[in-house]
């Protein structure tokens, strides 16, 4: 199993790379949220490097979401990979993710 990371790039932009799956995203989740709640303004998710990703992913982008509207945040996704467009496409959600 591939852990994923999340890299700060500063500026409210964020990197996540390696597989976003139902093993990795527990982890991600809390890292992310401290990581976004450190910086003001909106927020870009940059998801060009995540390897592989399943329903563990794309419920992972649903949960950061809804964390950002919770607290008045804007939160963008870029990058987003074919197969976690295809899962949101299928759950139809992708209007949420792009």
């Amino acid at each position: 199993m591939t852990m994923a990371t999340l890299r700060d790039l500063g500026h409210g932009r964020f990197g996540v790379e390696g597989a976003m799956t139902l093993a990795t995203v527990t982890a991600l989740r809390s890292s992310g949220q401290q990581a976004f709640a450190r910086t003001t303004g909106p927020l870009e998710v940059d998801l060009s490097a995540v390897g592989r990703a399943d329903s563990g992913g794309l419920a992972l982008l649903i949960d950061w979401l809804a964390w950002a509207n919770a607290v008045g945040r804007s939160l963008k996704f870029s990058g987003l990979p074919a197969a976690l467009l295809a899962l949101a496409r299928l759950s139809d959600v992708e209007d949420m993710l792009v």
